[in-house]
């Protein structure tokens, strides 16, 4: 499964030499994890929530890093650095449990390895490339972390169900999800979605973790994350056109191709995408869970 990426680091593909910033790295499938990340002192705790609970309020006290955005803030956007900092999505899987929030901190390291290995490996780079993947992905994670509340980097944390107590939850897989005009990247892919609206990007899920339905509840988890920060409710995605599982989960979800690019794009050396647009239902309170979801998609 894959949500074109949106990237900006100064590399040029084909040069090899450094360029200005705002470049677009193309479309990215689900791809592995090196290493295991597990939180420290965290467990997931099924009795202290509703298993069918959309989105579930983390405590404060599970914030131990506050999220920093290196900026001073409106008022306004310190409200919703809050929001962001208590935003949680916690779901039982047919397997296991899937919970998705914001990344902190200290979980930069472990975000950067994961997307580092799933580009290069979906660019079929040699593993000599990981090392200035690692350096650009990081470069752009931190400028992307200091335009917060504007757009997000939500990480999903995944335990298997016949877990020992004991056993820490593993990093399953990361969505970026940009709220406004702000937080809009400055040269996304193409077909451009418009920059004022919410859009899903960079989206990839740990290699041995898929057909598990994380994919999907990334993708939830965002949609939800979009409900409580944007007063828009069109949200757009990427997807490539050779991506047919990705391609039928996102129409499942809801989601509607808007535009394709031309073939024109293949000269220059990218995937064709579609650009996919759905609108979100107003929030209520009395607004249905996603429990009932099938999870048995693709991701």
């Amino acid at each position: 499964m894959a949500i074109a990426f949106s990237f900006s680091p100064p590399l040029d593909l084909h040069r090899h030499r450094l360029l200005p910033q705002h470049r677009t790295f193309p479309t990215l499938p689900i791809s592995s994890y090196p290493f295991p990340l597990f939180l420290k002192n965290q467990s997931f705790k099924t009795s202290s929530a509703p298993l069918h609970s959309s989105p579930t309020t983390l405590d404060s006290s599970l914030l131990d890093d506050p999220l920093r955005t290196g900026r001073f803030l409106t008022n306004d956007e310190f409200e919703k650095l809050k929001l962001l900092g208590d935003f949680g999505y916690f779901k039982e899987l047919e397997s296991g449990f899937i919970w998705v929030r914001v990344m902190r901190d200290d979980e930069l390291d472990a975000t950067v390895g994961l997307l580092a290995e799933s580009f290069a490996e979906s660019m079929f780079w040699p593993s000599s490339y990981i090392s200035l993947l690692r350096f650009l992905v990081k470069q752009y994670l931190i400028e992307r972390r200091a335009l917060m509340p504007h757009t997000a980097t939500l990480i999903g944390f995944y335990k298997r169900k016949d877990a020992d107590e004991e056993e820490a939850e593993q990093l399953a897989g990361t969505v970026e999800v940009c709220f406004d005009k702000r937080g809009a990247n400055a040269s996304p892919p193409t077909p451009t979605p418009p920059k004022d609206s919410p859009y899903i990007c960079n989206m990839t899920v740990q290699k041995e973790l898929r057909r598990r339905g994380i994919g999907w509840h990334l993708l939830k988890a965002g949609e939800e994350l979009i409900s409580q920060m944007s007063t828009s409710r069109e949200v757009y995605l990427h997807c490539r056109m050779i991506d047919n599982a990705p391609f039928n989960m996102y129409t499942k979800a809801g989601y509607s191709v808007v535009q394709t690019d031309t073939i024109i794009i293949l000269l220059m050396l990218q995937r064709r995408k579609h650009l996919m647009r759905k609108k979100l239902p107003a929030m209520t309170r009395s607004s249905p869970s996603e429990s009932d979801v099938p999870i048995s998609l693709e991701g």
